[in-house]
């Protein structure tokens, strides 16, 4: 198969991913539909599994590396509504995917793991807008305190064992998550909170 051949294959299976996956679910905002028929799922996955890129699940790589769905990326995006003038932190699900779609849609995109993120270990200043790629049980302090007032953040959240994207906005200081819908997405562990005893 030459180049030609599988760029016109994977551009085909992306505008199927659109028109199955995305337009069927309410994610038609052009900006999203472009920059997700533009950048090519199978380019951040192993050879072994580049077959698996437009299926509408999320693709487990390792125990703190995945491809989430484009549902997932669809409607986060279409939650974080990004602007121009956004400076972006991305907590990233370690294929770099996330960081790709949204980087010409801001002014500044940076990108760290959820290992990092979890730990504080943060980069200095202020973002306008925090993208978190999959799931998380708790916010971490630190990364709030990432967020510049009245920047958002779109996360998923997990709420008695089902997944939700969620989103918050920082007011006077507090930030906090609040569900928007249901939807199947990958669990950071990084952001589990801690176990404590159970008496009974």
């Amino acid at each position: 198969m030459t180049n030609t051949t599988l760029t016109r294959d994977t551009k085909a299976a992306r505008k199927a991913m659109i028109d199955s996956q995305l337009r069927t679910s309410g994610v038609n905002e052009e900006f999203i539909l472009a920059r997700m028929l533009t950048v090519p799922r199978e380019d951040f996955l192993p050879e072994e599994k580049a077959g698996l890129a437009y299926i509408d699940r999320s693709i487990s790589l390792s125990a703190d590396t995945h491809l989430a769905s484009p549902l997932f990326y669809g409607k986060l995006l279409l939650e974080a509504a990004p602007l121009p003038a956004d400076r972006a932190l991305v907590i990233s699900g370690g294929t770099a995917y996330l960081e790709t779609l949204i980087a010409p849609l801001v002014s500044e995109v940076t990108a760290i793991s959820s290992a990092d993120a979890a730990q504080g270990k943060l980069p200095k200043g202020e973002y306008s807008l925090i993208l978190v790629d999959g799931a998380i049980e708790e916010l971490p302090s630190s990364l709030a305190a990432c967020l510049a007032e009245g920047g958002r953040i779109v996360s998923g959240l997990v709420l008695r064992q089902v997944t939700r994207l969620a989103s918050g906005r920082k007011i006077a200081g507090k930030l906090s998550l609040e569900p928007v819908e249901d939807l199947g997405m990958p669990v950071i562990s990084a952001f589990n909170k801690p176990k404590g005893w159970t008496f009974t």
